[in-house]
Parts: structure tokens; C-alpha cells; sequence
């Protein structure tokens, strides 16, 4: 009986498409990856103490994806610790920044046409819960943000400064959920002051009390509040710059939360970042016609790229993957995980080794000399 492996490698060699070498790749192939600059050390949470990776070479990036073979580079506006990996933006860049780290990324990798996208965490930014304490759940690394209007103006402010500055091809949206929310089933909300002012503006009466709050109006105001995010955002990049691309992610397609809302709907691309094969078959139908769905291989997720590659590439569903950096602000060099077999290697460095061979159009099999 063949192995899961031994089957991918066929399957692969029958079902990826000709494509050209990274940077000449049709855009209707996505491959895209991300050196994770969210999670580290020294902060007051899980995410990454502001300054740590402030060295990043963008020129050392770049080409690092370029090798890779990705036509898609997942960067940094602002990660979730608050900071930009910018200057002279409105949002505090990292200190100690070295480069002007995103905004030349875009100049390097536009020299190779591959596109870069900049990141912003909707639901979570340490400094901003820090410098608003009223107006978060405190500063947990997990979605902590009611989305007041007062938010939503520096949200938007934020992606409109880092478009414009930076010359990004498209915004990367994550944990746009409603605080303390990621996986069902959600703890309830806590009703904060802000939170119950935000209710009389989405839900058009006086707030309640919160012994009055049912499950249904809960979920009435979750889901209102979400919406109302989404089209402030959307707005914002769309007027700013018409076709900058707007990718969600989500590793919870199905949330009643989300589930059938106009932003999947109107957004151009989606990640399934929970990676399953069924979740990314069973939302076609919650997606607009133009919209791009894409999947994931990261650890924490679990899937196993013999399984979901093959997939992806049979119903022309976009690739993905991320990590954390393991060496200084980078990873290893791409040829590490091209001169090995793909099955004698675990985790991230499996998905990075698979996906390299992927995107640079290389047999399953192939082993660099």
C-alpha cells in the first residue's frame, strides 16, 4: 500500500499546473507564505515584545520568498503587539526599526512581480488596549476589541496611512471577531460600558441590562457588530486605493458569527486558516463569485500537506502557510528544506519543504544535491 506521501507525489505531479518561477506566476495560483512576526517573546502576552526582530533585512526577505517560489509575500503593517513595520506613519513603528521594513519590501518584491500584503489584527492590539483600557477586554493575546466607532476610526486611519505609504497590494484582515471570540463556542460578552453604547447604535434602542440579554440578541449584536466592521474597512481600502486587495482570514468559516454575512460575500480573497479540507469545500457557497479561497498549512493547525496540497490544487484552491522565525528575524535558507525527502521532516519545516516544491513547480520526489 502506498504511503499518504507516495500518494501526494503523484497526485501532485498530475495535478499541479505548468506554472513560471515565482514573480511571473498567473495570479489565479496562489502561493503565498509568512514569516510570522506576531508571536515571541517579552511582551506583556504572547505576542512579541515591540522592537524584537527590529533588524529585518527587506532585501534578505524578499529574496528568501522569491526562493521560495511564491508570487505572494504576507507582511506586516502592524502586527498584533500594536507597532508598524513602517516609518512615518501614523501608527508608532517598532522600535528600533532599522529599515523602513514594509515599504521597501513592496519596491523589492514589485522588482520580481510578486505582490505584498500588510497585516492588521482587527480584534487584538496590545497597545491599543494598553493606551484605552475602557474600551478593551485588558490585553490577552486573543481578540480583546470591541469595535467601537472610536476604534474603527483608528482601524481605518491605520490601513488608509499604511496603503498609501507603502504602496502594499493588498490588506491581510485577521481575528475579525468580537472579543474573547475565535473558536465556538464564545464566551459571553462582558457588556462594557462601550460595549453597551455600541449596542443602542447597531441595535437602534437603549441597551437593555445585561440580565436581559438573550442568546439570540447576542448573537443579533455579534453579528451586526462584525458587519459593521467589515464595511468600514472595506470602504476605507476601496477608497483609498481601488484595487488593493482585501484578504480575510479565519479559522472559523462556519461561525454563526460569519456564516453567510456580506463580507464573505464582498471580500476578495478568504483563508481558511483552520486548513481542513471540508471547511474549504463547504463555504463555496457563503462566497461571492470573485472571491479567491485559499487554505493553510501551519502547525498549529495540524493538516497534513500530502492531504491538503493535492486538494487545494485539483479544485484551484490558493496555498498558504506561516511560522514564526527561527533564526534571527528569517528561516533557514530554502534550499535546507529542498535537499532532504519531504517525509523525513515534521511540522512547519514539513509544510515549508512541500509547499517549496509547490510553488517552484519541482517533483515531490526532488531532492537538491
Amino acid at each position: 500500500m502506498k504511503t499518504p506521501v507516495a500518494v501526494f507525489l503523484a497526485l501532485s505531479v498530475l495535478l499541479w499546473p505548468s506554472c513560471k518561477k515565482s514573480g511571473t506566476a498567473d495570479m489565479g495560483d496562489i502561493k503565498a507564505y509568512d514569516i510570522d512576526f506576531n508571536w515571541g517573546e517579552g511582551g506583556p502576552n504572547g505576542f512579541a515584545a515591540p522592537g524584537l526582530w527590529a533588524d529585518a533585512d527587506p532585501v534578505a526577505h524578499v529574496d528568501w520568498y522569491a526562493d521560495m517560489g511564491c508570487n505572494v509575500i504576507q507582511s506586516f503593517a502592524v502586527s498584533c503587539n500594536g507597532y508598524a513595520w513602517y516609518k512615518n506613519g501614523i501608527v508608532p513603528e517598532q522600535p528600533g526599526l532599522v529599515h523602513d521594513f514594509l515599504t521597501e519590501q513592496v519596491k523589492l518584491a514589485h522588482k520580481k512581480n510578486i505582490k505584498v500584503f500588510g497585516y492588521f489584527c482587527a480584534g487584538s492590539n496590545t497597545r491599543w488596549g494598553q493606551e484605552n483600557p475602557d474600551l478593551s477586554y485588558g490585553i490577552p493575546s486573543a481578540p480583546h476589541i470591541p469595535y467601537t466607532t472610536k476604534y474603527l476610526d483608528f482601524l481605518c486611519a491605520s490601513i488608509k496611512d499604511a496603503i498609501e505609504k507603502t504602496g502594499i497590494d493588498g490588506v491581510f484582515i485577521d481575528w475579525l471577531w468580537n472579543p474573547g471570540a475565535t473558536m465556538e463556542p464564545y464566551p459571553p460578552l462582558k457588556w462594557i460600558d462601550c460595549e453597551q453604547v455600541m449596542y443602542t447604535e447597531l441595535m437602534g434602542q437603549p441597551f437593555p441590562g445585561i440580565e436581559k440579554i438573550t442568546p439570540e440578541l447576542e448573537l443579533q449584536f455579534r453579528r451586526k457588530a462584525i458587519d459593521r466592521a467589515w464595511k468600514r474597512i472595506r470602504e476605507t481600502v476601496k477608497s483609498t486605493k481601488p484595487d488593493c486587495i482585501i484578504w480575510l482570514t479565519s479559522c472559523q468559516l462556519t461561525s454563526r458569527d460569519i456564516a453567510g454575512s456580506d463580507m464573505l460575500k464582498e471580500v476578495d480573497w478568504v483563508l481558511n486558516e483552520a486548513g481542513d479540507i471540508a471547511t474549504t469545500e463547504s463555504v463555496r457557497s457563503m462566497l461571492g463569485s470573485h472571491t479567491k479561497l485559499i487554505t493553510c498549512l501551519a502547525n498549529w493547525n495540524g493538516q497534513e500537506p500530502s492531504v491538503v496540497i493535492p486538494a487545494a490544487i485539483k479544485e484551484k484552491v490558493g496555498l498558504y502557510g506561516f511560522t514564526k522565525p527561527v533564526s534571527g528575524s528569517m528561516m533557514p535558507p530554502v534550499d535546507h528544506y529542498l535537499s532532504s525527502p519531504v517525509d523525513s521532516m515534521k511540522g512547519d519545516e514539513k509544510n515549508i519543504a512541500v509547499l517549496a516544491r509547490a510553488f517552484n513547480n519541482l517533483p515531490f520526489d526532488y531532492v537538491k544535491k
